[in-house]
């Protein structure tokens, strides 16, 4: 059983992005999966601190965007990547406090997360960086024309 499902409800439309979101739902579930075979304590923490990690990165990447292009919703979609981020540190925290994993919590928590801010944070931002790309590309390809008209 997977934590969590990739399905289309995730995709972006962005084929980098969703592959980066797709690999994420993986490492969560090989982690799931590793939990219930039972690997100790210590490897649990380091994977969720690993996935922990792997999300920050992300995050940043996706933050410098919406700052380079001054976008409208980045407070909100900030604030949101700082509640799952905290959301996992307090998951993180209290397996090593208990030894326990809440497999609810976790679930309930991640799979909330992912539906909800890929299907409409993470969508309303990428559908910006695909305009961004198209009109890049076709200043690119006017400029380049009027070069060669130039000529």
């Amino acid at each position: 059983m997977e934590l969590i499902k990739w399905s289309d409800k995730f995709a972006t439309g962005v084929p980098d992005i969703d592959s980066e979101h797709e690999a994420l739902i993986n490492s969560i579930n090989s982690f799931y999966h590793k939990q219930q075979d039972g690997i100790d304590k210590s490897e649990s923490v380091q994977i969720l601190n690993d996935i922990y990690g792997s999300i920050h990165a992300h995050f940043m990447l996706e933050e410098r965007l919406m700052e380079k292009n001054a976008y409208v919703e980045y407070e909100q979609h900030k604030n949101d990547h700082a509640k799952l981020l905290d959301d996992l540190r307090d998951i993180t925290m209290e397996l090593e406090e208990t030894s326990q994993l809440d497999e609810k919590q976790l679930k309930s928590k991640l799979n909330d997360w992912f539906m909800i801010h890929f299907k409409t944070f993470d969508s309303r931002l990428h559908k910006l960086e695909q305009l961004i790309a198209t009109n890049k590309t076709t200043k690119t390809s006017v400029i380049s024309r009027l070069k060669n008209l130039l000529k």
